[in-house]
């Protein structure tokens, strides 16, 4: 197994890409393992409906980074105290969905340090009830990825912030996820560590039973292949947002003028049809505001500048257009 370094890199769009290009790129037979940590960041699973996940307000306010993964799941959070890793391999069958297969040599590594470790349930590794880790797979007809996050001293307060979900009243068919009781390893350490002492540790074990440990780094052309693919894919909104599985979207609020209804219907993250209801009295018929809407991404700036030559008042009365966008994409009210 031939371990990759990625230089320090930091950028989560970065790193997913670098992933996703020694997948694809890289010579069958031999197998790679890959560290990584990231900037703050929320990591999207492929089947996912980015919106339903995330505290859009918070993420954007914050430069939390919002990225797609290939590999399927749910969300996780990142950030500088999170360790992550990938095996990159040849396809085997008795290997896909054996998550035991790969995380054992990180579970041996945690126990030699005195942290009592285990998998459990089908992709996670815990110490007692409480979430450590969490795992992924992707695999192509030729090559599998498989890759886990190692809570360390991430700062657990943030898993809250970013991944408490203000939008609700969305019917979605992607797979939501399911938020389970998180700690850090520094919690369970006998004593204390950094986190690159901790990354060597777990290197230390997977190579453990190996003669020769090889580094490789990426030529300057590779990493080229790699940048190109990061800005023609994980920096897209298409793939971040647009990437969504279909769903609609319920939001009503009572103004003084009256209630007004909306029901939005989106697929791959574009508005397909949206209508407008309620018992509200204006001057303008709000077929003229669906019309625009339909076709333009669900998106607060696209949206924010599709309505910039509306005035609302005229359909609705006394609304003001940020109350108006704040119910077609904002936080619901407490």
């Amino acid at each position: 197994m031939i371990f990759i370094e990625n230089e320090g890199v930091n950028d989560p769009h970065l790193n997913l890409a670098l992933e996703e290009y020694i997948l694809r790129n890289f010579d069958r037979g031999d197998d790679y393992l890959l560290f990584y940590i990231n900037e703050p960041s929320i990591i999207i699973g492929r089947n996912q409906n980015t919106l339903e996940e995330i505290n859009q307000s918070y993420t954007e306010e914050n430069g939390v980074h919002v990225v797609r993964r290939i590999s399927g799941g749910g969300a996780v959070y990142h950030d500088l105290g999170n360790l992550n890793f990938s095996f990159i391999t040849d396809y085997d069958n008795t290997k896909l969905n054996n998550f035991r297969n790969f995380t054992r040599p990180v579970v041996n590594a945690l126990n030699a340090m005195g942290v009592e470790a285990e998998l459990k349930g089908r992709n996670d590794i815990l110490v007692g009830d409480k979430k450590i880790s969490g795992n992924a797979q992707f695999s192509s007809v030729k090559r599998m990825l498989s890759h886990g996050t190692l809570l360390f001293d991430c700062d657990l307060s943030e898993v809250q912030n970013t991944l408490n979900v203000k939008m609700s009243k969305i019917q979605s068919k992607g797979h939501k996820s399911v938020r389970s009781r998180v700690a850090n390893i520094t919690e369970f350490l006998p004593e204390p560590i950094d986190i690159k002492s901790f990354r060597k540790k777990i290197i230390e074990e997977v190579y453990r039973d190996q003669e020769n440990f090889t580094t490789y780094h990426l030529t300057e052309k590779e990493w080229d292949g790699v940048k190109k693919l990061k800005a023609e894919k994980y920096d897209q909104w298409d793939w971040n947002y647009g990437k969504s599985p279909k769903f609609n979207i319920h939001r009503t609020k009572r103004f003084a003028v009256g209630e007004i209804d909306v029901r939005i219907f989106v697929e791959k993250g574009t508005i397909k049809s949206l209508k407008i209801y309620g018992d509200f009295f204006g001057k303008e018929p709000v077929e003229n505001i669906e019309e625009i809407l339909e076709g333009k991404r669900y998106d607060l700036a696209e949206i924010t500048q599709a309505l910039e030559t509306i005035n609302v008042e005229d359909y609705f009365g006394n609304v003001e257009q940020p109350e108006f966008i704040d119910l077609l994409y904002g936080e619901d009210e407490l």
